[in-house]
């Protein structure tokens, strides 16, 4: 399939490009999910549009098992800082981290898988908003399991750019592919007044102070040492002028875990951490906010992706992860079906380019590389099964 989907490159390129000058927001991808369906249908797929309101679903084959692949498809609120012939054409807004390089790669792998034949199904998974949640606090990924676009999956396997790593090399392990995240939101309450009598004041922002080392010591002072986690803050707004005490500062963070028992110590510390402000005499308001759950790669995935990755490219190829604590939806796919997400290599050499920055950009040579891999773990997987069906019986 590596040669199959070189032989593409120009319209994976192209597709890339076109995705890459006209970004959409989450749940807002309506010319980005009209294009993917369209072509789908030129392509010969069976097409279902609208899923988890704007993502599409698309399958390949007849019959059982199904293999699904994820790709997702909303861009970042940030301006473009790039000078290409593929800049952002909407202010404001930019595939600052490779969706439209996925959504590109997916595209090519049905276009090749089109070609092919196999027993059992492909299911394609063209995902809106994996980078938020609409105002009921659910992204892309539980709106299209809604939908039912996980029904009758067997596995599950998605991949993201990987802009630290070289081209031609991925990176994948069991377990823990990311961090699970929630978010918090604290207001600390004082009394105001003015700035030259604060002994009149309970001054938020001297309690806010105290709170913040609290936050800080969370991590390496109240958990295991050898138990991943993150907790960062985000921002802090308070005050009018100068010479006015506020009598409020809110303050909002992250956090990032990846077992349950760190999530729930995490939320207890950090109401810990806010109870301070009651020995110096103010009060606070603490939100947690629940978000994506950690992503867990499973060893039957992980298993062939590696295989497939390896004989495409080459064992010394495949590569571990690094340990981070990125967030990522696509556990919510991974915990009903065997699943597991890869990295690919994009970086450019000499001039690195990383995800969430004005300036991210892909060295294109790997779209051809996540799409053949895509396509062969497909193909190994479906055709793996019916030998052991036909075995079986």
């Amino acid at each position: 399939m590596l040669n199959k989907a070189n032989a593409i490159q120009d319209q994976l390129i192209a597709w890339r490009r076109d995705f890459h000058m006209h970004p959409e927001l989450g749940f807002h991808e309506e010319r980005t999910s009209k294009t993917v369906a369209e072509i789908l249908e030129q392509i010969g797929c069976r097409v279902r549009r609208g899923v988890g309101r704007t993502g599409v679903v698309a399958e390949l084959g007849e019959g059982n098992p199904t293999i699904a692949l994820r790709a997702d498809m909303d861009a970042l609120p940030l301006q473009e800082a790039n000078q290409v012939s593929y800049t952002s054409l909407y202010p404001g807004r930019m595939h600052a981290c490779g969706h439209d390089g996925h959504t590109a790669m997916l595209l090519g792998t049905a276009m090749l898988l089109a070609k092919e034949k196999f027993p059992g199904k492909v299911r394609f998974l063209f995902q809106p908003s994996e980078e938020v949640a609409d105002a009921e606090g659910i992204s892309g990924a539980p709106r299209m399991i809604s939908d039912g676009a996980m029904e009758g999956v067997d596995m599950v396997i998605a991949l993201h750019v990987d802009p630290a790593t070289p081209v031609g090399n991925i990176r994948v392990e069991s377990g823990a592919g990311s961090g699970g995240v929630d978010s918090w939101f604290g207001v600390v309450i004082g009394k105001g007044g003015h700035g030259a009598k604060p002994q009149e004041t309970v001054d938020p922002f001297y309690m806010t102070a105290h709170v913040i080392f609290a936050l800080n010591a969370i991590v390496s002072r109240r958990l295991r040492p050898f138990d991943p986690a993150v907790v960062s803050i985000g921002s802090i707004r308070g005050g009018y002028t100068e010479n006015v005490i506020p009598d409020r500062v809110e303050i909002t963070g992250t956090l990032r875990y990846t077992e349950k028992r760190v999530q729930e110590q995490i939320h207890a510390e950090i109401k810990r951490a806010f109870e301070v402000v009651r020995s110096l005499g103010g009060n606070y308001e603490l939100r947690i906010e629940l978000g994506d759950i950690p992503m867990q790669n499973h060893p039957e995935a992980v298993k062939l992706i590696r295989e497939t990755a390896g004989s495409l490219l080459g064992d010394e190829h495949v590569l571990l992860p690094t340990q981070e604590l990125g967030a990522e939806d696509f556990g919510r796919f991974s915990e009903l079906a065997p699943g597991a997400m890869f990295t690919l290599g994009t970086r450019i050499e000499g001039d690195e380019r990383f995800g969430h920055n004005p300036l991210f950009d892909i060295d294109e040579r790997a779209l051809a590389i996540g799409t053949a891999i895509l396509s062969e773990s497909v193909l190994r997987y479906l055709r793996a099964k019916a030998v052991e069906s036909a075995g079986s019986k």
